[in-house]
């Protein structure tokens, strides 16, 4: 299992380019949470990386995820790694999220996508953001209306981390990676 490897396989399933950035932002977060807690950096890379490639074909519950989970058995990842992934959809009763992985990456994919959001429409993109001005737009319905502030308030919590930090470490996480992800704003 290499991030190579994984990468080819998300690309194979997903063209939309802003959905290939979702995950390379939630892949950014969650590698960061790996080196902060002292857990295989490379693994928990490729499950941000690869916890959306089966959305494009397959976006509708319950297919999305299982069939991902289906395609990635076929190609030899680990139980863990497919488990995470299946586990970031609250539809899946059978797959509760019960590692300190499957919460990461719960934790990270809606908050990225929000984070993400709040970057777009800011001169100086994810530079200099701060957590308190996510957590203002949060308040704000029609900011990324399509994300669900639960889900990031439970992840945050189900993580053990205060959301003010939280929010901040997944910032700094996807700033590092603001080039690749298109957040570098319009400075």
């Amino acid at each position: 299992m290499n991030r190579d490897d994984a990468w080819q396989l998300m690309c194979r399933y997903t063209e939309s380019d802003s959905l290939r950035k979702h995950m390379l932002a939630v892949e950014a977060a969650v590698a960061a949470y790996a080196r902060r807690f002292g857990e295989d950096e490379t693994k928990w890379s490729i499950v941000g990386l690869l916890h959306d490639f089966d959305y494009e074909r397959w976006p509708d519950p319950p297919d999305h995820a299982l069939k991902g989970a289906e395609i990635l058995a076929t190609e030899g990842y680990p139980d863990d790694v497919i488990y995470a992934i299946k586990s970031h959809a609250d539809y899946l009763p059978d797959c509760p999220r019960v590692s300190r992985l499957d919460k990461t990456l719960y934790a990270c994919d809606e908050l990225a996508g929000f984070v993400t959001a709040v970057a777009m429409v800011r001169p100086d993109g994810i530079r200099g953001m701060k957590a308190k001005s996510v957590k203002k737009k949060l308040k704000q319905k029609s900011c990324a209306a399509a994300v669900n502030r639960d889900d990031i308030t439970r992840g945050a919590e189900d993580l053990g981390v205060e959301l003010d930090e939280h929010i901040q470490f997944v910032i700094d996480a996807m700033a590092e990676k603001a080039g690749e992800l298109g957040l570098d704003g319009n400075g």
